[in-house]
């Protein structure tokens, strides 16, 4: 499967799990949730690396998945609170503007964007914009969940670049570092919160669904940088947005007014014109 299968596959389990995960986070808490779907994805990726039977390769480099796990764990906490106090519709695209954070680290580091990479970094910005805005509110105050969704950007957007050179030395055991990292800091938030974490089977088992489909998108975007690009498989990689939209709008009949829709697909606009570029 080539790198740009790999990053959109990501894309795909990422969108479902970012769709299903924070819903459930609103009824029980984010923390709570988040306990249960890293430790279903701890368990998976640490059974397939354990099927696999080889150690880790490719040197020192895959430890770097451990500052990745802290960047992307605040950046899914951050959404999931996010999705709690607002509309899924609007904060998920703005998440999804992430992608420009790997074209910028891929400037600094001597590449050139094209001018669709450009042009869509110019559209997602002003999409924000719109989609930030709640429309008739006499003191302009940004939509709920909009700053944890710039927070939950920011977060995915690092993680980006430190998970793609993780990925290129051993995508599997960058994988398993990562999630240990990530429950690990999930594991010590709960500690200091102790909040209640008791939970029938069924829901348990659920969660931990949700935690393998989490797991698969950064096994599939580590897979990715093993033959990809960073320009190219991090900016796929975030088209997660459109798919945990579109279970918003089918699942939830989520509206938004009409200025923060246009802004919706403005901001997912720009994230394809990156990836085209």
């Amino acid at each position: 499967m080539s790198a740009i299968a790999f990053a959109l596959g990501a894309s795909l389990t990422w969108g479902v799990a970012d769709f299903f995960g924070p819903l459930q986070g609103r009824k029980l808490g984010a923390l709570r949730t988040l306990v249960y779907v890293q430790g279903g994805g701890l368990l998976a990726i640490a059974v397939l690396v354990a099927v696999r039977g080889r150690g880790p390769e490719g040197g020192a480099a895959v430890l770097l998945a451990v500052p990745a796990a802290v960047s992307g764990t605040l950046g899914l906490y951050a959404f999931y609170r996010g999705v709690a106090v607002g509309a899924i519709s609007i904060v998920a695209p703005i998440a999804g503007i992430s992608a420009i954070v790997p074209v910028t680290v891929g400037i600094l580091s001597g590449d050139r964007p094209s001018s669709w990479q450009l042009l869509g970094m110019a559209c997602a910005l002003t999409g924000v914009l719109f989609a930030a805005r709640e429309p008739g509110s006499a003191t302009k105050r940004l939509a709920a969940g909009v700053g944890l969704a710039l927070l939950a950007a920011l977060g995915f957007g690092a993680y980006f670049p430190i998970m793609h050179a993780a990925g290129n030395a051993d995508y599997w055991w960058a994988s398993l570092i990562f999630k240990l990292t990530a429950t690990a800091l999930i594991l010590a938030a709960v500690a200091a919160r102790r909040p209640a974490l008791a939970l029938p089977g069924r829901r348990i088992g659920a969660l931990a669904l949700i935690g393998v489909g989490d797991m698969l998108g950064n096994l599939f975007y580590a897979a990715a940088s093993s033959s990809g690009l960073v320009s190219v498989t991090s900016v796929l990689a975030s088209l997660y947005p459109v798919v945990t939209i579109l279970l918003a709008r089918v699942v939830l009949s989520e509206r938004v007014a009409r200025s923060q829709e246009a802004g919706i697909a403005l901001t997912l606009a720009g994230v394809a014109l990156i990836s085209a570029g």
